[in-house]
């Protein structure tokens, strides 16, 4: 960890450049006389050879903390190509700017000489610039400041995120169907499809008929399943491409049969024929022994209320004459 001596952190400097680094520190304090924001105090951090080699875009952002701060600060960064970049994070403090130590990780390793410790009036200032050319460099990059408590701020760098659909997709046998994934506002190197058998991811394989891969843009990838069977359900994946990362999304099809949504219909026909089959039986059977007996004669039809216990009623009744 580093401590701010003398406001200012860094290697031993030889006199001629502790006076030309502490000639454009003056230059570029501003006044604050006015109550608007200072701007940051330090605008000539040495860039790196591979930053003036490259001709890659910047990209600036920054993060502010108090002392009272309850949570940690996260800002999400999306790239997808290569850049330059320089992080600051400033620290507003009540107490001793002096006392406070100051580091830098990516992830979960300490960065060393790397960046740049400064200060005005009762805020502390802390730069970090370096160049993101690959997966490697991608990440979590966060400053500390640690007084009384630790306050932290991370800076998340992420390739660009794809999107699907979030709900399964529902198709029949026999059917076509197409899966598409964007990715908005940005433009991969390539697209691949993947199928999962199992806990595999297997490659789609474009050389079937079966398949058909395409885009209208070239943010967007469309996977085209013709002839669909029920063991084509499942999960496919699209992975896209990019100079610094990779980014996948997932879409789940689901493949029926065309009885599938007939079975409830089917089921509730079924227990209609039943009904009408048992009642059918019942009026014949009523009717013959009507012949028989040449009295009323009723139909009992047992009642799913018995839970299966038959009720002893007599099924039919004789007319007597009743005499007075």
């Amino acid at each position: 960890m580093r401590a701010l001596p003398g406001l200012l952190a860094a290697r031993a400097p030889t006199p001629r450049l502790l006076l030309l680094l502490q000639c454009l520190l003056a230059t570029a304090r501003p006044s604050s006389a006015d109550g608007s924001a200072p701007d940051l105090p330090f605008t000539s951090l040495p860039l790196r050879e591979e930053m003036m080699a490259n001709n890659f875009s910047w990209e600036s952002h920054n993060i502010s903390l108090t002392e009272h701060s309850s949570m940690p600060v996260e800002k999400n960064i999306t790239l997808e190509r290569p850049s330059n970049v320089n992080l600051t994070c400033q620290f507003t403090t009540s107490g001793d700017l002096n006392a406070v130590n100051v580091t830098w990780k990516k992830d979960s390793e300490q960065l060393e000489n790397n960046y740049l410790v400064s200060a005005t009036g009762s805020t502390l200032y802390t730069q970090y610039r370096f160049t993101i050319i690959n997966s490697k460099q991608m990440g979590s990059y966060s400053c500390f400041f640690r007084e009384e408590k630790e306050q932290r701020g991370t800076f998340n760098f992420k390739v660009p995120e794809l999107h699907g659909k979030n709900k399964p997709l529902i198709s029949y046998v026999g059917d076509s169907t197409v899966l598409t994934c964007k990715c908005q506002n940005c433009f991969p190197l390539n697209w691949t499809w993947y199928s999962t058998n199992g806990s595999v991811k297997v490659p789609v394989g474009v050389q079937m008929n079966k398949y058909v891969i395409n885009g209208t843009y070239a943010n967007e990838t469309k996977l085209k399943i013709t002839q669909l069977l029920e063991e084509d359900g499942g999960s496919y994946w699209c992975h896209a491409l990019f100079q610094v990362g990779e980014s996948e999304e997932h879409i789940e099809l689901v493949v029926l049969s065309y009885l599938v949504p007939l079975k409830p219909f089917l089921a509730i026909v079924a227990e209609v024929v039943l009904l009408v089959a048992a009642i059918l039986l019942c009026e014949k059977y009523t009717q013959k022994e009507k012949k028989h007996s040449g009295g009323i004669t009723f139909c009992f039809l047992k009642s799913d209320d018995s839970n299966g216990i038959e009720n002893n009623v007599p099924r039919h009744r004789k007319n007597e004459s009743l005499g007075q």
